[in-house]
Formats: structure tokens, C-alpha cells, sequence
């Protein structure tokens, strides 16, 4: 039997209608909160999702700034741009930094030093900043990665520039250097002036006159596709270039002074008697400083700062020496000036000088002594015996006291890091220093510039050219129209116009006089030179042994020093010259002061 059933209609339509009302219920709940969620993206947040966007296709780089030209004061370029192929690597697109590093090492061969410098660096950048990994790449280098470019995302090769110095050992210590940024520097800058900078001046010029040269960075919005290579540059802010900087120096005096010095060991000053400016400093020997800007290996390196000739060393400004008979004018002019009774008349040399009541006996360099002279052949014949006296009639204080007025002792205040301040000793300082009295026999050695007297050539040049002009208040500077302050001059001695004139025509005579000490340079002598000649004892000599310098070792000889400037009448130029261990001043450093002032004299008389 068929058992039949009958279907409910009407309650399936009521079913029916209910799923169908449900599922528009939910429809209409999806649509109103799709809508809802489009309106939040593309309405109310759409500044924010638009600069998301646009941050996954665009990267923001930094555009690195020309550094400055260096130019002499006629405008040869001392320090110029060059530029190179570099390797970098951007952190944040590299999927597997680790492995990218090894394979790119294996690739360039890069050493275990290259790879540090790159981690310590990246450390302190952002990750989506590029990081340099190898400068200086061949072209052979860069067409090899070419080929390979597609496997390393986030590495590219960029062409920098870098410094390049034309005349590298001529201009190295005045210049100075650029190099790479280390951490430490880096931690220390300004990072949105240095983003886009991997190197920095290290030394002289180059580091004083950094904010100068260095400007200040541009940037650029460059459209990336999903491997983070560049498609196209959408806008771009140029990189402001660093200043120019001119320099007071003169190439071919630099060169003369240079050239004068050869292989020995000293220094060269001139500076420029009008106005201060420097026009040749020369500390030799000297480095080739376009070696540190390649990035110098650490053996060149050790050898450099380990070799006994110091190279690194900036002998003009740093290098500190007893100046010798060079002090003696200045004395001189001391002792005219304080009126010490007879102290500056007449005084008998027998070979020896002795204090009341001591039987030390100060010796002259001449064993037989001068025999009777005055001030004027005493700054002639440097004879020791005669300052020997006035030093001790004038006392340590008093001498001193006049000679701050020259500088000595202080900074001169050059726009150079580094300078020494020399010493100019007194009572004073000796108590502060040492903790006992001041012995009357210092200030007899101090009169000859020797003892804990000491000066270095640039201070010696800066007094020479004061004492050239009678001008006291005159500050050394190596950038034309320079607007560095200097400090604040010493207070002024009292310089008499007859007593200064004194000076100078002594300072002549040692020239122009047959008995002269620096006579020999008067042959074929184009102009009038004032000059002294100076000679400082690098050991003691005990009393009553005999100096025999042929016998000594050479680096115990005695240092040649000479100061001069040049036309007496109407002085241009000033000159000191250290010769280390070179001996005689008149003999070893006289010719290379001649030199100098040659160089810049003669082109201006048409000579």
C-alpha cells in the first residue's frame, strides 16, 4: 500500500521567505560595513594611506653636496674633486644581509677591515639610509656586478666624488686630509647635514673649515619597483655645494721653502708682514695625503707614525724649540726699552760670562771671545757673553714681560688645530709648575734663548713680522678675508722709535756687515735684508768639555734657526727657519730663508 504525503506550501514559503529576509539582512550588514570601510580608507584616513602608499614605491635619498675647492691666494687649486665608482648596500631591502656580505666579499675580494668599517658604520645609520661597502671600484669591478646586479637587492654602485690633493706632499700639513667617517664621529655629527657624507676633514685645513666646505645635503623622491631598484626620479632638492675657500698662501714661495729644505727635517714660515697672512708653511718631511683619502692600509699607516722622522708631525705649528740667538734682538730691543743702566752699553767678552760670587762660567760660542762691543755688533756677531749680562740685569720677569708682548709663550691664535703655545717662562711659572725658586743662572741661559725657553717657527715668523713693523697687534691667518676672531693681543710694550730703529739696523748689519753672522747671504742680494741668525743646543754640554760636533751623532747637533723679513725699508715679508740638528744658523737654515724671500721678492721687483 502507497502511503502519499502531502507537502505544507504554505510553510515552506514562510521558510522560504525567512532564509531569504536573513540572507538580506546579512547582505545588507556586508555592504554597509564594506562601505563603511572603504569610506575609512579612501575618506576619513586617506592622507595617511595615501603616504603609506606612496612610501612602498618611492624611497627618499639623500643627495650628497660638492665639497669646496681649496685655492691659493692666486686661485691654483690646492684641493679638487674627483670622482670614483662606490659600492652600498641599503639594509632594509637586503632579505638576508649575512649571506649578501659573503657573497659580495667572495665577489671584490674585500678584507675583514673593509667589512667592520661597513658594520660599525651601518649601526649608527638608519636602516634605509645607504651604507658604503667598497669604494674606489675598477671598471672591471662594476661590469662584473653588473651581471650579477638582479641577485642582490638593495645593493647598487653609485659614482662619488672624493678629494684629491695635486700637489700631496708640497701643501699636506697645512691642507690637511679628508677620510672616511668613523663611529665615533659619526656618533658626534649632525646626522641631516652627514647622510649623505662618508667622509670628513681629519686635519689642518680641511677639518678647521669643515662647516665651510662641506654644505649641506639635497634629496630626491625615486620611484622603486617591488626589488627596490630605481625606476625614475619624481622631484628632486639639489645639494648646496660648500664654499671656496682662498688661501693666503702662495704656491711658489710654499715650493722655494720646500724645495730649500730638501731631506732635513724643520720647518718654514712666511707670512706676509702687512697683513699676516701666510704665504709658505712647510714642515718637512712631509706624507702624501691623498693616501689617507683612499684609505690607507694599517701597515703604510704604522710605518708612518712609527718612523723616527715623524712625518705626520706639523713641525711649524706644533714643534716646539729653544730659539736660540734668534731671541737676541728682541732682548736687545729689551734692554733699550727698560733703560737697565749700563747693562746696554759696552761690555767686555773674554770668551766667558760668570755670575758674582759663582765660578761657573757661561760660555760664548766663540772660545776666544769678542773682546769689546756694544749692543749693535753683540746682535751682529751674537755674541753670548753680552745678553748673558743684560739677562741678568733685567731679571727672568722683566724679560718675560716684554717678550708677551711678542707672543711669546701663547697661541698666536692661527685658524689651524693643533698649534702649540711654545713657553716664555718666569717665576711664576716655574713655582707652579715645579714647586721651587727661579735661580739666577736660568735667567743668564734664558738670554740666549735657551733653558725652558721654547718657540715654534710660526711664533718666531708672527714676531719677526711685528717686530718688521712696530706692529704688535698683528695676528697670522691662512684664509684671505678671514672672519675667525683672533685673541685678544697681549698688552703692547712701549716701542720707541728711536730704540726700534736701533734694532732693525742691527738686524741689517748682520747682513750687510763682513763680520756678520749671515754675511754670506748678501751675494747678489737683490733687496735689504734684516735677519739673525740662531743656533740651540739640543744637550747639555758639562763644564770644561769642549763641543766637537764632527763627533756627535747626527740627531744631537745643534738645530740652525734664522729669522729675517725683507726690504728693511718697507717690509713685505717675514721668514723663520728651523733646521733640525742642521748646525749652524747662518750656514744650514740662512740659505733656505734667502730662498724663501727670493721667491716672493724677486717676481715683484721684476727680477
Amino acid at each position: 500500500m502507497v502511503r502519499t504525503t502531502i507537502k505544507d506550501h504554505q510553510g515552506e514559503r514562510r521558510l522560504y521567505r525567512r532564509r531569504l529576509l536573513i540572507t538580506l539582512l546579512l547582505s545588507l550588514v556586508g555592504v554597509s560595513a564594506l562601505i563603511g570601510r572603504l569610506h575609512h580608507l579612501q575618506i576619513t584616513n586617506h592622507a595617511h594611506y595615501q603616504t603609506l602608499s606612496r612610501a612602498n614605491r618611492i624611497n627618499l635619498e639623500p643627495l650628497p653636496p660638492t665639497r669646496g675647492l681649496i685655492v691659493d691666494r692666486f686661485d691654483r687649486v690646492l684641493a679638487e674633486n674627483r670622482s670614483s665608482l662606490s659600492l652600498g648596500i641599503v639594509p632594509d631591502q637586503v632579505p638576508d644581509l649575512p649571506d649578501t656580505l659573503e657573497q659580495l666579499a667572495q665577489m671584490f675580494g674585500l678584507t675583514a677591515e673593509e667589512l667592520d668599517h661597513f658594520d660599525s658604520i651601518r649601526k649608527q645609520k638608519r636602516r634605509f639610509d645607504r651604507v658604503p661597502l667598497k669604494r674606489w671600484l675598477s671598471e672591471e669591478e662594476a661590469a662584473r656586478f653588473a651581471t650579477q646586479r638582479h641577485r642582490f637587492p638593495g645593493v647598487d654602485i653609485q659614482g662619488t666624488l672624493y678629494r684629491h690633493y695635486p700637489y700631496a706632499e708640497l701643501t699636506a700639513h697645512l691642507l690637511g686630509y679628508t677620510s672616511a667617517i668613523n663611529a665615533k664621529e659619526l656618533a658626534e655629527l649632525e646626522r641631516s647635514v652627514y647622510r649623505a657624507t662618508h667622509t670628513i676633514g681629519k686635519s689642518g685645513v680641511e677639518r678647521q673649515f669643515e662647516a665651510t666646505l662641506h654644505g649641506q645635503p639635497g634629496l630626491q623622491q625615486v620611484e622603486v619597483n617591488a626589488r627596490g631598484r630605481s625606476l625614475r626620479v619624481l622631484e628632486q632638492q639639489p645639494p648646496k655645494s660648500g664654499q671656496m675657500l682662498r688661501l693666503t698662501l702662495d704656491l711658489d714661495v710654499q715650493r722655494a721653502a720646500t724645495e730649500a729644505l730638501g731631506d732635513r727635517r724643520g720647518a718654514v714660515v712666511a707670512i706676509d708682514a702687512t697683513d699676516g697672512g701666510i704665504l709658505a708653511l712647510v714642515s718637512t718631511p712631509s706624507f702624501n695625503p691623498n693616501n689617507f683619502v683612499r684609505g690607507i692600509s694599517t701597515n703604510d699607516y704604522q710605518a708612518l707614525i712609527n718612523s723616527p722622522n715623524q712625518p705626520l708631525y706639523n713641525r711649524a705649528i706644533r714643534g716646539r724649540y729653544p730659539p736660540g740667538s734668534t731671541i737676541k734682538p728682541f732682548l736687545g730691543f729689551a734692554g733699550l726699552t727698560l733703560q737697565s743702566g749700563n747693562a746696554i752699553h759696552t761690555t767686555y767678552c773674554p770668551g766667558w760670562f760668570q755670575l758674582e760670587g759663582q765660578s761657573h762660567k757661561y760660555r760664548c760660542w766663540k772660545r776666544g771671545g769678542h773682546g769689546n762691543l756694544d749692543l749693535d755688533m753683540a746682535i751682529i756677531r751674537s755674541c753670548d757673553v753680552y745678553f748673558y749680562r743684560l739677562a741678568s740685569v733685567l731679571g727672568i720677569d722683566a724679560m718675560h714681560d716684554f717678550l708677551a708682548g711678542f707672543d711669546f709663550g701663547r697661541k698666536t691664535g692661527i685658524e689651524l688645530p693643533g698649534e702649540n703655545p711654545g713657553l716664555n717662562p718666569s717665576r711664576a711659572w716655574k713655582e707652579a709648575h715645579f714647586g721651587v725658586a727661579w735661580y739666577p743662572g736660568e735667567s743668564v741661559i734664558n738670554g740666549i734663548g735657551q733653558g725652558f725657553m721654547l718657540a715654534t717657527p710660526l711664533q718666531l715668523a708672527t714676531a719677526t713680522a711685528m717686530l718688521s713693523r712696530r706692529n704688535p697687534g698683528l695676528r697670522p691667518t691662512v684664509v684671505l678675508d678671514s672672519a675667525t676672531p683672533s685673541p685678544p693681543p697681549a698688552p703692547a710694550p712701549a716701542w720707541d722709535e728711536d730704540n726700534w730703529q736701533q734694532i732693525v739696523d742691527a738686524m741689517e748689519m748682520v747682513v750687510s756687515h763682513p763680520r756678520g753672522t749671515a754675511h754670506i747671504l748678501s751675494t747678489d742680494l737683490a733687496y735689504t735684508m734684516a735677519a739673525k741668525t740662531g743656533t740651540a743646543q739640543v744637550f747639555g754640554i758639562p763644564q770644561g768639555e769642549e763641543y766637537e760636533e764632527e763627533e756627535l751623532a747626527e740627531r744631537l747637533k745643534d738645530h740652525a734657526l734664522f729669522i729675517a723679513f725683507a726690504p728693511v725699508e718697507d717690509p713685505r715679508i717675514a721668514v723663520a727657519v728651523v733646521v733640525e740638528n742642521g748646525g749652524h744658523g747662518g750656514s744650514a737654515a740662512g740659505p733656505v730663508a734667502r730662498a724663501t724671500l727670493d721667491a716672493y721678492l724677486l717676481p715683484r721687483l721684476g727680477l
